[in-house]
């Protein structure tokens, strides 16, 4: 691993996918890095994913959250390797394009690794769990191997940001379900398409998105970034799990004030 990939040049948003986002607040975007950086990432982010992982009970044994997939989270933290690709200025400074803001702040990152047979990822929204006092946030979702569709590969309802049933339910078996039928009875568009290497998509947080099952004998490995708009501040949390996010990703926040702890840089900023 002597190459350096510090992922620092730019990546062009055009107006048409400036304007697909706008409207459906999901995108896929192809080539968004190269094989070569995938392969230099992935080795670094999988073995401290092993390391830290401490899930051994066999699926049929987990409930729908935990066959959902592995979680591992903060892994900027962890090492140099992996900061440099969470700190990433290209995926930062598409993150700030398709919001329309000046700057953006790192939320926090995590590994989403659906193993082999590991069941689905029920419909949610993942602003649902976050104490932020706007909807200027945005996820992306990096696929670290070609993501064919029997491997989990994320799937979103297009537009249904505007959607505000099922926006108090966590992910489960619950959400699933309900979040389904408004979805069916909104008439909204489901986007159903595999990652090829080096695709990412973004999403915001109150786009309603889901996974289906890993039917591969492959686990499907995933490095997400959330990101907030630089000028966030702290929303009084309405439900639990708002209230350890605040004690976990924004210590020391306050609500009301500006997120700017030591866990929530300013990732990109327009001169």
């Amino acid at each position: 691993m002597s190459e350096v990939f510090p992922l620092s040049d730019s990546y062009s948003i055009s107006d048409e996918q400036l304007e697909f986002y706008r409207k459906n607040r999901c995108i896929k975007l192809s080539n968004v890095f190269s094989a070569a950086e995938i392969t230099h990432y992935e080795e670094g982010i999988t073995a401290e994913v092993n390391r830290l992982n401490h899930e051994n009970r066999p699926l049929d044994e987990r409930d729908t959250y935990g066959k959902a997939f592995l979680q591992i989270t903060n892994l900027w933290k962890r090492n140099e390797l992996i900061k440099s690709f969470v700190f990433s200025p290209r995926f930062a400074r598409i993150a700030a394009d398709l919001m329309e803001v000046d700057s953006v702040r790192l939320y926090h990152d995590q590994a989403l690794y659906k193993e082999a047979g590991g069941g689905f990822t029920p419909w949610h929204a993942d602003q649902y769990y976050w104490p932020l006092a706007s909807e200027k946030t945005i996820t992306a979702w990096i696929p670290l191997q070609e993501t064919p569709l029997k491997m989990g590969a994320l799937e979103f309802s297009a537009g249904s940001h505007k959607l505000t049933i099922g926006r108090d339910l966590a992910i489960s078996d619950d959400s699933e379900s309900v979040i389904r039928d408004a979805l069916l009875a909104g008439g909204y568009k489901h986007i159903v398409e595999p990652f090829g290497l080096g695709d990412v998509s973004f999403h915001a947080g109150w786009t309603y998105h889901r996974a289906s099952p890993n039917t591969t004998a492959t686990t499907r490995k995933v490095m997400c970034v959330i990101y907030m708009d630089g000028e966030m501040r702290l929303g009084m949390p309405t439900n639990d799990h708002q209230q350890l996010d605040w004690d976990v990703w924004c210590p020391g926040a306050e609500v009301g004030e500006l997120i700017n702890t030591p866990l929530n840089p300013i990732l990109f900023e327009r001169l």
